[in-house]
């Protein structure tokens, strides 16, 4: 209960509408205590002295009892609900904003199944907890104590009986409470698993029927789906004793009291009433226990799932602000690198750069080149500090990027990633994703840049094109080149384009170069370009060419420089053109290409 109890700070704006709960819970759990002493008032003083004004008068007070015990339970599920949807509303929101600040080091251990399960099943656990103890389990103890007050009220021999019962239950309710909560932390961790394959199946659903994979996919999400529910069968065998074993005690208990009652009440010690009043004193009593027994296996699911919840909580972003950050005043967008390191893991247990220093100056175009996992992309990821650096410094206009506000660094720059992620909305919506507020003409001519205003006017809505989820109605090249027109539109100091133009066709990548070339030569649009790719063709006009080989900086040069001096360079021109490299210019190169 203690993870529980620690997401208290999302009831407590709601308090109020609590207290009111738990005081018609109160009145209610009167109402019901005060029908089994009315009954006995009937037995032993109506029926046994046939009187039925009595009678009468009793049982229309029965009636108004049962009758408030009803509105006050009205009035307790109408706030209890209000409550506990206030509170998931809440707890739900403040997650996703944990999310959204967090870095990409901590988006790499939390996967997209296991935040999804967090911000569903495992939020509506613990909703369903707050609620059931503004009703039932408030409600139990009251009942519980009042009942045991007044049995020990109307028959103090009588409720030894029920003594003898209490700590047998009780023992059994701690043993359950034990072997259970462990359990339904396995249950979690296995649902993570099944929304993991699910969110991916789903997700890759093309390429799965691309290489007639249905079959592999089905058995995998089976695999977990088999998992999940050996684990719940295993807590449900569990829960299933709980119940026959606590209605054993509660008849054992009754039997009990009629036992001792009707043999007291056969030698005149004792009246009719009070054993029909104590049977459902006991009853009252002991019920309560049952319920708050058969409501173990909820709460421990609510404390697993609260504590699953905590993690994501009190996770600290791995990429924080300093208190005293500054901002970018008239950003430039000169960028050096100096005698960085990066690993990811925790104390750098995967180093992927090592020793990297170069500096892009102001309007420079730097590409870089290398082969797959020599950390190109690692490398860009740095610049809007997606990770931190764990050696060296990365600076902005000469000022380490650890010392500005992560908004304004971020700001300045503008990235098209290596997977052109697209929204669900509109082709416009998508183009002014970082800037809502771009006139019409901006986002033509981000898109004219970009090459994608022909094929987006072909289009019979033109920009309002619902692109529907992540794109999916457009081609690779298509999205890309939206996404290279959204980092284009916020005119950033700094651009990225991590080989995002992969799926482009290279006549179309040049026309891109060119008409990118035009517009940042317009002071407004003056950047720095960081250009990560895979083809020659991409990089050959680029002011310096960093060559990565295993996180380190190979050779750095222009294109003539680099095919006199680097071998890997050598190489990647020689196993895309088919010919050794030639000594030539590159304007040469680019006719070649085209």
């Amino acid at each position: 209960m203690k993870s529980i109890f620690k997401l208290y700070r999302f009831v407590k704006p709601y308090r109020w509408y609590a207290i009111i709960a738990l005081i018609l819970l109160l009145g209610m759990v009167v109402s019901d205590l005060l029908i089994p002493r009315l009954t006995q008032r009937i037995i032993d003083q109506g029926i046994a002295s046939g009187d039925f004004h009595m009678i009468w008068t009793t049982a229309l007070i029965m009636l108004g009892a049962a009758l408030l015990s009803a509105l006050f339970a009205l009035g307790n599920n109408y706030l209890s609900v209000r409550v506990s949807q206030n509170f998931s509303h809440d707890l739900r929101s403040e997650l996703v904003r944990k999310v959204q600040s967090f870095s990409f080091g901590n988006l790499d251990e939390l996967q997209t199944g296991n935040l999804i399960t967090r911000s569903t099943s495992d939020i509506h656990m613990t909703q369903m907890i707050v609620m059931m103890f503004l009703r039932i389990l408030t409600r139990a103890p009251l009942w519980a104590i009042g009942a045991s007050v007044l049995l020990v009220i109307t028959s103090p021999k009588l409720a030894l009986v029920m003594a003898m019962f209490i700590p047998v239950i009780l023992v059994f309710i701690m043993w359950f409470a034990r072997k259970v909560r462990p359990m339904f932390l396995w249950v979690q961790e296995r649902l993570d698993r099944l929304n993991t394959v699910l969110q991916e199946n789903l997700a890759g659903i093309r390429v799965v029927k691309a290489f007639v994979r249905e079959k592999h996919e089905v058995k995998r999400f089976e695999k977990s789906n088999i998992e999940l529910m050996e684990k719940n069968i295993q807590v449900m065998r569990l829960v299933a004793i709980l119940m026959p074993t606590m209605t054993l005690i509660l008849n054992l208990g009754v039997a009990g009291i009629i036992w001792y009652g009707g043999t007291a009440t056969i030698a005149g010690d004792m009246s009719v009433g009070k054993i029909v009043a104590s049977v459902n004193y006991l009853t009252f009593a002991l019920f309560p226990l049952m319920m708050l027994a058969g409501m173990l296996a909820p709460i421990a699911a609510a404390d697993a799932s609260a504590t699953r919840i905590l993690e994501v909580l009190e996770s600290d972003p791995k990429v924080r602000e300093k208190p005293d950050a500054g901002h970018l005043e008239n950003p430039r967008g000169r960028i050096s690198f100096e005698d960085v390191s990066f690993g990811y893991g925790e104390n750098n247990v995967e180093p992927i750069l090592s020793n990297i220093t170069f500096t892009a100056e102001a309007g420079e175009t730097v590409a870089i080149l290398g082969a797959t996992g020599s950390g190109k992309t690692t490398l860009i990821h740095l610049i809007p500090r997606f990770y931190d650096v764990t050696g060296g410094r990365i600076t902005f206009d000469d000022i380490d990027l650890r010392d500005l506000k992560i908004h304004s660094l971020r700001s300045n720059i503008g990235i098209a990633l290596q997977e052109a992620v697209l929204f669900g909305g509109t082709i416009r919506e998508n183009i002014a994703y970082g800037r809502v507020d771009a006139t019409d003409e901006e986002i033509r001519t981000a898109a004219r840049a970009a090459q994608a205003a022909e094929f987006i006017e072909a289009f019979p809505d033109n920009y309002n094109t619902v692109v529907g989820q992540r794109g999916v109605t457009l081609s690779g090249g298509q999205r890309q080149r939206i996404a290279i027109s959204r980092s284009l539109l916020v005119k950033p100091k700094v651009l990225i384009l991590d080989d995002s133009t992969s799926a482009v066709d290279i006549e179309t990548e040049i026309k891109l170069q060119d008409a990118l070339d035009r517009l940042i030569s317009d002071s407004e649009y003056t950047t720095t370009r960081f250009i990560v790719a895979q083809r020659i063709s991409t990089v050959l006009l680029a002011d310096k060419i960093l060559v990565l080989d295993k996180g380190r900086i190979e050779s750095v040069g222009t294109h003539t420089e680099l095919l006199e001096r680097s071998p890997i360079y050598q190489e990647i021109y020689e196993s895309q053109l088919g010919e050794p490299p030639p000594n030539k210019n590159p304007s040469v190169e680019v006719s070649i290409n085209v």
